[in-house]
């Protein structure tokens, strides 16, 4: 695994829709509220890792260069990845394998979208990401694909669409204690999703996250280093990613197993083999509600279509057995998609180091994971944080 990397830092601006900062902006929030947070200048950073989605979210094509001085990348080493959704999960990786390899030992990652502004709209882009061959002259909308995923994961397993909007139900609630999410809603309800405008059956509009501008930020440092910044280190146990076939019609809609490949192995490297027993609080990636319960079994913390049933027990409750989306996820918190789980990197930064505030799950976690998954819908990337 090479040399152990500890995260030292985190910040985070707000995610809304229609946020009157660039791009540029945003990031630069995040990484001075992460360097803030670990004690630390931009002069005493070695390299950055910048994440971001599509360059047409912003409207600038190579965006990495573009959000770089704002993520504090002038004359640095600097990288950029684009994994649609997993890039948050993916470009904390990024920064691990960096420190890890030995080659630096402060590395500050950034991860910034700004979709509000897209033109003509966030789903104009996206058809762009189709074949353009044998896909797009269908004018494929992820939101039809989307539900043809849940229709094929609730009929597999017998599920009622209640089964499903539990899951908006709880993170929505989860994200009304988190200051900067965008949808926070303490008094929502099943009736309220399952009321909510049908936009391609079974996904009505309480069932996804919701467009969102916003930036995150991490500092990671060598062991050495981070022991002597930082009185508790976060330290990366395992990293895992995999990819699937781009063309959806080929995939198991039902299971992702591009998502349990990932995180066997980020397993193998973290040592763990009971996942459901060693694992303590998760943020699996949410962008709709029922692709939290579908990644929750691709990540073997409970056995294909019986996650909606630990949903029903109350097991991913903030105070239940495992925490799943205590920060209120993309579903509450929003889905700037590149930034999204980078967020969910620093929340369990926060969590693990008992600096949740009012989102703190009970007891003393010493374990947590963060996933992340998009692209064509066919990435997964998975990161094991511990103390």
């Amino acid at each position: 695994m090479g040399e152990r990397v500890g995260i030292i830092g985190a910040g985070m601006t707000c995610f809304v829709r229609r946020a009157l900062e660039t791009g540029k902006e945003l990031a630069w929030k995040a990484a001075s509220a992460a360097l803030d947070d670990a004690g630390l200048t931009l002069a005493d950073i070695d390299a950055v890792c910048i994440g971001g989605g599509l360059d047409a979210f912003d409207g600038v094509h190579m965006k990495g260069e573009y959000v770089a001085d704002g993520a504090g990348g002038w004359n640095k080493p600097v990288i950029r990845c684009c994994v649609g959704g997993g890039t948050g999960v993916m470009c904390a990786i990024q920064g691990w394998y960096h420190v890890a390899s030995g080659m630096f030992d402060r590395v500050l990652v950034v991860a910034e979208e700004k979709m509000s502004p897209t033109i003509p709209n966030a789903q104009g882009v996206f058809l762009t990401m189709f074949d353009n061959l044998v896909e797009r002259p269908l004018g494929p909308n992820l939101l039809w694909i989307f539900a043809l995923e849940m229709q094929a994961y609730m009929e597999r397993w017998g599920l009622e669409k209640a089964d499903i909007a539990r899951v908006a139900v709880k993170n929505k609630r989860n994200a009304a204690d988190h200051p900067a999410a965008q949808l926070g809603q303490k008094s929502i309800t099943i009736e309220d999703v399952l009321g909510s405008e049908v936009l391609a059956w079974p996904v009505q509009r309480l069932d996804v996250s919701p467009v969102t501008d916003g930036a995150v930020a991490v500092v990671m440092a060598a062991e050495g280093e981070a022991r002597r910044l930082c009185d508790r280190p976060v330290w990366v146990e395992g990293t895992g990613w995999q990819l699937d076939s781009a063309y959806w019609t080929q995939r198991d809609l039902s299971y992702p197993g591009y998502v349990e490949r990932a995180a066997r192995m980020a397993y193998g490297m973290a040592g763990i083999t009971e996942p459901r027993r060693q694992i303590h609080l998760v943020e699996p990636h949410d962008p709709f509600d029922y692709k939290e319960l579908h990644h929750l079994e691709g990540l073997l913390l409970f056995e294909p279509g019986q996650a909606p049933e630990a949903a029903r027990d109350g097991v991913l409750d903030r105070d239940g057995d495992l925490p799943s989306c205590p920060s209120g996820g993309l579903m509450g918190v929003g889905n700037p998609i590149a930034a999204a789980g980078l967020m969910k990197v620093a929340e369990l930064y926060w969590q693990l180091r008992g600096e949740a505030g009012a989102r703190q799950v009970p007891g003393t976690p010493e374990r947590g994971l963060a996933q992340g998954w998009g692209d064509l819908m066919q990435v997964a990337s998975v990161i094991v944080l511990g103390v």
